[in-house]
């Protein structure tokens, strides 16, 4: 497609109309770009759009976040997406884009960053040794917007050094970085410092000035985050410090924001140099002592003078951090060894910070959810109390008896607050005594070691129990939370028999009209029935929650059908835990629960907005299904009645985030019910070859498992070769992507086990070309272990002599190179007990039952053959895969698709397709005695003089068990 004004103006008509609030408009606007994007200039035209200033800054901004996309998607070169952005174009992007984005507006120059910062991960440095030259170009201007474009750009380049693993690959590329940038970059923050001393007075200026500074400690961050080579640490560390340092003393009322919620730059620029300088204490120790002193001193006097605002909260959480990274090294533990540095530590930063402010009352009732997820979940890293807890934590670990004695006296004082009427003190105190208390924690059991100066249980029994029996409608429903808090922060060191007492508690503070409340109680009562006792069984029995079992249920339904908790996942996830924990006792409540989850789905598919609770919700109605079905097979069409009028609906609205849960649905259906199969499934069958389908990744696994239910059960629904040629259709689809040739290996075994052979012999040639297409063109350990299978399977199915022919009419003699390039050599690989029997038993009909391998020119392979069949048996699998292969998982498939998210309980039951072959050892001695009947003196012979004596011995074995001999 050529750059003209009447193609630019076209693209530009389309990209409005992707902005339509007219979904119609909207939707065949995006699929005109989608069946563009793969052309020649295409990127290039985008850019040319963003850059055009006299068009409407809408389209303007709609190219560069469709440009920004199609980088997403398409940049990251593998064999199935490098074909979608030309060699030629990545190279004229990569000439102009750094330009174009310094030129433009914000909202423009925002998205062109992003989208540098994709081309920058896939390329820089080995396929863009332009880029830093041009960058640092930039340096020596007084173009702050393109300075800042630059230092945003580079953040956004170099942030993902803070996350990745350490690799030598990663060590070269950072000193690569740091050799080229390092220096450049040190003379702007050095140049920038200056002038902001220079225009101290100058209010637009200094803001300027103050949002690079802010940039700049944010790529410095990145920058330090894995080893930093000795050079770079000895020689230019001193100038960072002392210039950190002065920024973290300085008060400059023309840069600070007034606002009392959202920090201003300067307060940002000071809470990162705290987590740059809490790095350096923790990973460059012995550079960074020199400077130890003076920041200690500068963060201690920045704490004990900066308010409670909510605008301080990163900075003052970042600011005790820093102390805590300092106070848990065991070279600096003599500064916090005083029982006075420890009382003022205490009094001074700990006890105020772990202060219940009105900000988190408001939170508690005006953003519940936000609530739980910081003080539940964990996302609570940048709060004042998760630093203070960190601190005390840190505190404990050298000094453990100084720090209770002085804490315990606080703890008391903030109870005896409490006693006088004043709630948030006993709030704190519950904090500060978690704190004390946890020695070691995990995700999964919560608190796993206290502290032996603490009774964790006592603590329990007369503060928090108090609060769970004073009934569900409580003056203090944030004291209710924290008991349920500390019940599941301690839950693994509480005894059973406490946690068996205060179940029927936790049932009924599900009814707590406060959305925390009955949130906690969901959670504690999901974490309470996964526990496992110390031989690996559940610590619950089913008796321990029988008698509150209906109350429960009741409960969870009843609150979920209110307004405030509608989509509540920690309810959602509380009834899955207990109908999977009930089991067969669940069916007596199965007509209410379906319906009641049912319509629940109806409801949240015409909205979907929290994935979270929607899975666990797919995961409710699947667990249901399996319970019902499998002990009670009649209701599954009571369970079909309440659920397909949603299904087919979710599948005519195209509820895209919805389809791979309603697939595997549908799937475990069909394989649960008993035939014969209704219209309602085999009707699917033209939906599920809709192209446009197979498109998304996540409805790949559900679509092909369903397809597979519908061979093995829709009899009949493969008629004729038209439907079957649209079945290969989909099966040549998923065959030439790695991600997906597994998948296309399933759907192609369905075919040959289910269908009838004159159907599928026409396309035999065809299918076995194709295979050995993408063999020869990208071979990977998985395709050829699928492969074999595949092979294996066929053999058992149409029989050893058909496979033969099959591969010899691609080319004469072809089964030659296929046994001693791929069966002898790879069999091995193949993993999976039903796998390694499907190739045991193919290897068997193509030894016994072919006499193609009795004669020239493939009787020489017999015992090869025979010989890996045995190694088969018994040696280990074989986990080893090609030095220079790179699997693609779903997860690394550049740009955003629905991912497939699995059900659990909606997992498919394990299919053997030779399950009339119980032993395949049995199977070949059996199969070599017929054989050598047929053919008598040949067998034997070859084997006595051709296989070596472990394997003889071995087979020998075979035949003993089997009770036949040769």
């Amino acid at each position: 497609m050529e750059p003209s004004a009447d193609n630019l103006r076209a693209l530009a008509g389309y990209l409005l109309q992707t902005l339509s609030p007219e979904p119609g408009v909207r939707k065949a606007a995006e699929n005109s770009l989608s069946s563009i994007e793969g052309t020649e200039k295409y990127p290039q035209m985008l850019l040319q759009i963003v850059g055009l200033e006299d068009t409407d800054l809408n389209i303007r901004l709609a190219a560069s976040i469709a440009f920004k996309n199609l980088v997403k998607k398409h940049w990251r070169r593998t064999s199935e997406t490098s074909a979608k952005i030309s060699n030629q174009d990545r190279e004229e992007v990569k000439k102009v884009i750094v330009s174009l984005m310094l030129r433009m507006p914000t909202a423009l120059q925002k998205q062109l960053s992003d989208a540098i910062s994709v081309i920058g991960g896939e390329d820089f440095p080995d396929h863009w040794k332009d880029l830093i030259p041009e960058m640092i170009g930039y340096f020596t201007g007084n173009d702050f917007n393109a300075i800042n474009g630059v230092l945003q750009t580079a953040h956004s380049l170099f942030k993902r050094y803070r996350h990745e693993f350490k690799s030598q690959e990663l060590w070269k590329e950072i000193k690569y970085v740091l050799g080229e940038f390092a220096d450049s970059f040190s003379a702007l923050f050095l140049r920038i410092m200056q002038l902001a001393v220079e225009h101290s007075q100058n209010k637009p200026i200094l803001k300027v000035l103050f949002s690079s500074l802010l940039l700049i400690c944010k790529v410095f961050y990145s920058l330090i985050c894995q080893e930093l080579p000795d050079e770079f640490a000895e020689i230019k560390l001193e100038p960072w410090m002392n210039n950190f340092h002065i920024l973290l003393t300085t008060d400059n009322k023309l840069v600070d924001d007034d606002a009392d919620d959202e920090p201003g730059t300067l307060e940002m620029i000071k809470s990162q140099i705290c987590e740059c300088v809490s790095l350096f204490a923790q990973k460059y120790d012995e550079d960074f002592q020199p400077f130890l002193p003076k920041f200690v001193d500068a963060v201690w006097h920045l704490l004990i003078t900066t308010d409670i605002r909510v605008k301080h909260d990163l900075l003052v959480s970042n600011a005790i951090a820093f102390l805590a990274s300092v106070a848990e090294r065991p070279a600096y533990k003599d500064l916090f060894s005083e029982e006075a540095t420890l009382r003022s530590i205490c009094e001074k930063v700990i006890v105020p910070n772990m202060q219940f402010r009105d900000s988190d009352e408001e939170l508690f009732e005006d953003n519940p959810e936000e609530y739980v997820r910081q003080d539940l979940e964990g996302s609570d890293i940048g709060t004042r109390r998760f630093a203070a807890c960190n601190l005390v934590r840190a505190l404990c670990r050298h000094n453990e008896a100084a720090v209770m004695g002085i804490f315990t006296a606080y703890i008391n004082a903030l109870l005896q607050e409490h006693a006088s009427g004043k709630w948030k003190a006993k709030d704190t105190a519950l904090y500060l005594i978690s704190a004390l208390a946890m020695k070691s924690k995990t995700t999964k059991h919560g608190a796993t070691k206290s502290s032996e100066f603490v009774n964790v249980s006592d603590v329990f029994m007369s503060q928090c129990l108090p609060d769970l029996q004073a009934g569900v409608y409580s003056d203090t429903p944030i004291l209710q939370a924290d008991a349920l808090r500390y019940l599941i922060t301690f839950r693994s060191i509480l005894s059973k028999e406490l946690l068996v007492q205060v179940f029927p508690l936790l049932v009924a503070h599900i009814r707590s009209p406060v959305y925390v409340v009955h949130s906690y109680a969901a959670c504690s009562i999901e974490k309470l029935l996964v526990m496992k006792n110390n031989e690996g069984q559940a610590l619950f029995a089913f008796s321990d929650i029988s008698s509150s079992q209906e109350a429960l249920l009741n409960n969870i339904v009843a609150v979920l059908n209110m307004d405030c908790s509608a989509q509540n996942e920690y309810l959602m996830k509380a009834m899955l835990r207990v109908i999977s924990f009930s089991r067969e006792v669940i069916v007596k409540y199965q007509d209410t629960l379906m319906k009641e989850l049912a319509e629940k789905l109806r409801v949240v598919s015409l909205n979907p907005s929290k994935p979270q609770f929607n899975h666990y919700l797919f995961e409710c109605i699947s667990c249901l299904i399996n319970i019902l079905c499998q002990h009670h097979p009649e209701t599954v069409m009571s369970v079909e009645n309440n659920l397909f009028p949603i299904v087919e609906a979710i599948l005519v609205r195209d509820v895209v985030e919805f389809l791979p849960y309603v697939f595997q649905i549908l799937s475990q259906l069909l394989e649960l019910r008993p035939l014969p199969v209704p219209a309602t499934y085999t009707g699917l069958f033209p939906l599920l070859l809709t192209p446009v389908l197979w498109e998304h990744l996540g409805n790949i696994p559900p679509m092909v498992r369903l397809l597979q239910a519908l061979l093995q059960k829709g009899k009949g629904v493969v008629a004729n070769a038209e439907h079957l040629n649209a079945l290969l259709g989909v099966f040549q689809k998923l065959i030439a992507s790695k991600t997906s040739d597994h998948q296309g290996f399933y759907l192609l075994n369905s075919i040959i086990e289910h269908l009838p052979a004159d159907l599928v012999s026409p396309q035999l040639k065809d299918i076995f070309m194709l295979l050995f297409q993408r063999l020869q063109s990208s071979k990977t350990t998985k395709f050829i272990k699928g492969l074999l299978v595949f092979f294996c399977l066929f053999a058992s199915q149409y029989g050893g002599p058909a496979l033969i022919q099959t591969i010899d009419s691609i080319q004469p003699n072809f089964f030659a190179m296929v046994v001693e390039k791929l069966f002898v050599p790879e069999t091995q690989k193949v993993s999976g007990t039903i796998e390694r029997k499907i190739c045991a038993v193919g290897i068997t009909k193509i030894l016994t039952e072919t006499p193609a391998m009795l004669a020239k020119p493939y009787v020489s392979l017999w015992n090869p053959l025979l010989k890996t069949l045995i190694e088969l048996f018994e040696l280990p699998e074989d986990d080893s895969t090609q030095d220079d292969e790179h699997f693609i998982d779903i997860e690394d498939t550049p740009g955003y698709q629905t991912t497939y998210c699995q059900l659990l309980f909606a997992g498919s039951q394990s299919h053997d397709p030779l399950a009339a072959i119980p032993d395949a050892k049995r199977n070949l001695a059996v199969s070599l005695k017929k054989a050598s009947q047929q053919y008598p003196g040949t067998i034997s012979n070859m084997i006595s003089q051709g296989l070596d004596k472990q394997c003889l011995q071995y087979l020998q074995k075979y035949l003993q068990d089997a009770g036949v001999t040769l």
